[in-house]
């Protein structure tokens, strides 16, 4: 039996265990739109910490594992399961394949969070350090805009795009998210003045997409985010409205933001340069050339893809049978679209096991409280919409962004769904 000396050691010893673990899921929560040095620095930290925390830590009595009952950890380990087992098959070279791999392996911090995070008070430290750095990010841009001095922005985009860390394409998307997670859980915010300033914050994010950025991207899903607000805000009856609602959004902006008009103006000319000529060279252009090879890739190996990291080698091999001069593109190409990019490599399975994985989480939120629930929708669906134009699971920042914000933001619903909630009340602190 331990002495009284040893029980006091050991309960120190995990309350600084405790401490150093939140500490990193705050720092995760924070990093996801920082600089890439920061963010993979995170990342190493995450990963650790769910393998000491497996190996070394018990759960005490009485307390529930999250993960039980949830569908996403499932999904997660199939579809890296799948991009390992196609290494057998992948006609990529090995440092592509195993590139490809590691790339995808993000999807793990989904899974770390939602184990990480051990009650309701844990995750609102980590929504708040997530929150803080993303206005950081956000004002960051604006002041880019009305060139003020930003010494901290390191994008080569900072001082034409106003973008701060990554492209103004990332930046744009994240500026939506924030904005739909500001307005959905604005009653969590503290203080006499925290929503008003949750709102306001979702105001001037939308703002800096729609008026200070140029990624079409991110317009499209904050067009996508916002429809789907309203939507929720109207009687059950009106909600039918939605099918209409990003038409007539997108015909506001076009004639009140400068920067939406001219988008859409470039690609309707970039379209149409891409059907009369032979060469794309625009970004409409190279996007419709690079789906139409996803295709064709996909429709000579149905079955089970090309193998994890096959897409540029694909591509390289259509384009010389189209033209034998051909420049090669690198090993981490990409066809600018997640889905085509699953189904290069793993076929039509890879088609269905992308849509199971998005599924699989929109399966667990529905056992959340309405507000927990509608931002982490809001969340799914910026990912399912910027994934139909970007590769955003598998490129870097965009990519660590959406899985550690899914895991956080599932990890704050379930730990304060109904089934939770004495365990919820035991772990805060009493007023």
């Amino acid at each position: 039996m331990p002495t009284i000396h040893q029980q006091l050691l050991a309960s120190t010893l995990q309350n600084k265990t405790i401490n150093f673990r939140l500490i990193i899921i705050c720092m995760a929560g924070a990093a996801v739109g920082l600089s890439m040095a920061i963010v993979s620095i995170t990342k190493l930290l995450l990963l650790m910490c769910g393998l000491a925390t497996l190996l070394l830590t018990r759960r005490a009595p009485g307390e529930k594992n999250l993960l039980a009952g949830t569908f996403t950890p499932i999904a997660v380990l199939l579809a890296l399961s799948a991009f390992a087992l196609s290494l057998l098959w992948t006609v990529a070279p090995q440092a592509d394949a195993l590139g490809s791999l590691a790339k995808y392996g993000k999807l793990i911090v989904i899974v770390l969070m939602m184990q990480l995070i051990r009650d309701r008070r844990e995750a609102m430290y980590a929504l708040g350090a997530f929150i803080l750095a993303q206005l950081f990010l956000m004002t960051s841009s604006w002041m880019l805009f009305v060139q003020l001095p930003v010494p901290w922005a390191t994008s080569n985009m900072a001082l034409t795009k106003y973008a701060v860390f990554s492209s103004y394409l990332d930046q744009g998307i994240m500026s939506a998210v924030l904005a739909a997670v500001c307005w959905h859980l604005r009653e969590l915010a503290p203080g006499r003045f925290g929503k008003p300033l949750a709102l306001l914050v979702a105001t001037a994010s939308l703002c800096n997409v729609f008026f200070v950025l140029s990624g079409r991207s991110g317009h499209v899903v904050a067009i996508a985010l916002l429809s789907m607000a309203i939507m929720w805000e109207l009687p059950k009856r009106y909600r039918p409205v939605v099918i209409l609602l990003p038409f007539l959004l997108t015909l506001a902006l076009f004639f009140s933001s400068t920067k939406v008009r001219d988008r859409l103006s470039q690609v309707q000319s970039e379209v149409q340069s891409y059907s009369s000529t032979v060469q794309p060279d625009t970004s409409s252009g190279i996007r419709l050339n690079l789906w139409s090879r996803a295709v064709q890739a996909i429709s000579q190996h149905p079955l089970v893809g090309s193998g994890v990291g096959s897409w540029s080698t694909e591509y390289n091999r259509l384009q010389r049978e189209q033209n034998p001069a051909h420049q090669d593109i690198a090993g981490n190409g990409n066809p600018h679209q997640e889905y085509l990019m699953w189904g290069v490599q793993l076929g039509l399975p890879g088609l269905v096991m992308i849509c199971a994985l998005m599924l699989a989480i929109l399966r667990d939120t529905l056992k959340m409280e309405q507000p927990y629930a509608r931002a982490a929708q809001s969340v799914l669906l910026a990912l399912a919409v910027a994934c139909l134009f970007n590769t955003s699971l598998y490129d870097a920042l965009i990519g660590d962004f959406f899985c550690i914000l899914i895991g956080l933001l599932l990890a704050l619903g379930l730990r304060t769904a109904p089934d939770h909630a004495l365990a919820t009340r035991q772990s805060e602190p009493s007023a």
